[in-house]
């Protein structure tokens, strides 16, 4: 009699066992799903985040590169004009030809030109400046995005080509994909592909 009230005792305590097991998977279950669906979360929003810094970063060089350009090349004008007025005025001084007010003239050009050129000379400085500012920021980057990525870009290729190499665990894939031929969303997420999600 007692044996068979230990038996179900027993029976009664397997059933019980059983249940907090069911229960615990479960919740281990919910457990995992929830950190699984914040690990993609965060990927996204980081995901997310790199996309804009690089989009930033490609705007910044871009307008850099145009304002250095245009400096330059404005330089190279005024330069050219000053070298004119220079030889106007000494022909015009060796020939003795002209009036007081036109050299007067001349000269009050020539002075607002080096004024100028002194201007351009103090942009082209702020310029050179922001350079060295922008570029070691941008190769700062461009180290980040490599040791998240594992991917090493080439620059010297046309705007369109993203060229470079995807250093994987085991080998290295080359990268070419020209970007004029696909959506964004598609080069973007063939770029993520590349990228490990192990932590």
């Amino acid at each position: 009699m007692a044996q068979g009230h230990t038996f179900q005792d027993l029976e009664e305590m397997g059933e019980s066992l059983v249940a907090l097991i069911n229960s615990s998977q479960t919740e281990n279950l919910r457990r995992i799903t929830e950190e699984l669906q914040a690990l993609f979360d965060q990927h996204m929003e980081t995901k997310k985040v790199m996309t804009e810094i690089l989009r930033e970063e490609t705007l910044i060089e871009e307008g850099v590169g145009q304002r250095l350009l245009d400096m330059e090349e404005e330089k190279k004008q005024r330069k050219r004009e000053l070298e004119t007025l220079e030889e106007q005025l000494q022909q015009y001084t060796a020939k003795s030809q002209t009036s007081d007010s036109e050299l007067q003239f001349l000269r009050g050009e020539l002075e607002r030109l080096k004024n100028t050129d002194h201007e351009l000379e103090t942009l082209q400085s702020e310029v050179n400046e922001d350079t060295t500012e922008i570029i070691p920021s941008a190769m700062y980057v461009a180290q980040l995005f490599y040791l998240i990525t594992k991917i090493k870009w080439e620059f010297d290729t046309s705007p369109n080509i993203l060229k470079g190499v995807h250093y994987g665990a085991d080998l290295a894939t080359p990268i070419n994909i020209d970007t004029s031929l696909r959506p964004q969303s598609d080069v973007s997420d063939t770029l993520w592909g590349f990228v490990s999600t192990e932590w």
